[in-house]
Parts: C-alpha cells; structure tokens; sequence
C-alpha cells in the first residue's frame, strides 16, 4: 500500500470540509436562535405554566450530552422509519442544543433589564408587546452580544461530534487524511490550526463587545 504525505492536496480537503463546519454552525445558531429566543420569551411569561413548559424543555436539553441528542435524532428516528441524511440530523441536534443555551442567555439579558424601565413602560399603557419592541429587547440585545458571541465559540467546537454520523466536518475530514497518511501530527496540527483560524476572531470578538459595551452603559 503506497502511503500519502499531507501536502497541498490534503489541506485543500481540509479546507473543505471547513465550510461543512462553518455552514453547520450557522444553522445551529439561526435554528437555535429562532426557537431560544422563543424559549427566553416564554421563560419571561406572566403565565406559570408556560413558564414552566419552557423551563422544562430547557432544562432536559441542558441535562443531555449533545451526544446524545444526535444519537437520538440520526439512529433513533431511524428506527421509527424516518432515515434523515447526517447534515439534517447533525442541523437539528445542533439546532436543539443550540436553542437550550442561547434562551437561558437571552432571557437572563431581558431580565437585567432594570426594572423600572418596565415599570416606565407600564405607566404609558403599553402593551406586553410593545414593551418588548421598543423599550426591553432593544436594550437586552445590547446586553445579549457579548455572551451570544462567546456561545458561537462552543457551537463551532461542538460541530466536531457530527463526525460520529459519518457527517464529513472539519475533525472528520482531518480522520480520514489521516488513515491515508499516517501523520496525525502534522494532520491534526492543521485541523487545530483551522479550528483555531475560526474561534480566536470570534473570542476576540466577544471580549470587545463585553469591553466596548460594558464602558458604554457606564457613561
């Protein structure tokens, strides 16, 4: 058996299937986002039993390894009859993780909202919703971004246990050149290092908007 060194070739793959990544990413956090921000919304209820439902939900999804989430969605769906390709099964673990995190930041941002601008708001005859539009959510985004950019960091990193469903994402990619070439040091130093490309921007990111923020609301 002829063996492969990892060159040009190799790293091109890798680049590849660090679009798979970055695209499961993405529809982790807009999937996780839209439902999370549903969730922190119902966690924000006057209502106890939607209160509770979506405290309920949340919790069971903290309580979960993301594993098994995928486990559940790709063999356990399978097994009732519906076969969903790795990409779907990955999107919607990912998706559900995603909204489980994301709806316990946003709905502790909406709830360090002061309470008299509620208070304010209540005074002007405003209804719940428009609370929410024009004084709380514009305010509790401001408060949000910091924590919602550092969660991104996770999801990215978390993207690699698509890999278990034959999903091809950037770990994946970096087993598979690896059987090909036996060098895993030189293999698995590029995958750290395109891991490592997408996440520190994103951290960097995250500290300056917590920064730039926090120094706003001081002023």
């Amino acid at each position: 058996m002829t063996l492969r060194t990892f060159g040009f070739d190799e790293f091109g793959f890798l680049l590849q299937a660090l679009q798979w990544t970055i695209l499961l990413t993405v529809i982790a956090l807009v999937g996780g986002g839209l439902l999370g921000f549903g969730l922190a919304l119902a966690r924000t209820s006057p209502v106890k039993a939607v209160r509770f439902a979506a405290g309920s939900y949340i919790q069971v999804i903290q309580g979960i390894p993301v594993l098994m989430i995928l486990f559940l969605s790709y063999y356990g769906l399978s097994l009732a009859g519906l076969e969903l390709p790795p990409l779907f099964a990955a999107g919607a673990s990912m998706t559900i993780y995603a909204s489980g995190y994301l709806s316990e930041i946003w709905r502790g941002c909406i709830q360090a909202v002061p309470k008299q601008q509620w208070e304010a708001s209540e005074s002007l005859a405003m209804t719940r919703f428009q609370q929410y539009r024009y004084i709380i959510l514009p305010q509790a985004v401001r408060i949000s971004l910091p924590p919602t950019v550092g969660f991104a960091v996770q999801v990215v990193k978390n993207t690699s246990i698509a890999s278990i469903i034959g999903f091809v994402e950037l770990a994946r990619a970096g087993q598979l050149v690896n059987n090909t070439t036996f060098q895993p040091f030189r293999v698995f130093i590029a995958v750290a290092a395109l891991y490592f490309v997408v996440c520190y921007p994103l951290s960097q990111l995250s500290r300056w908007l917590e920064r730039r923020l926090h120094a706003g609301s001081n002023r």
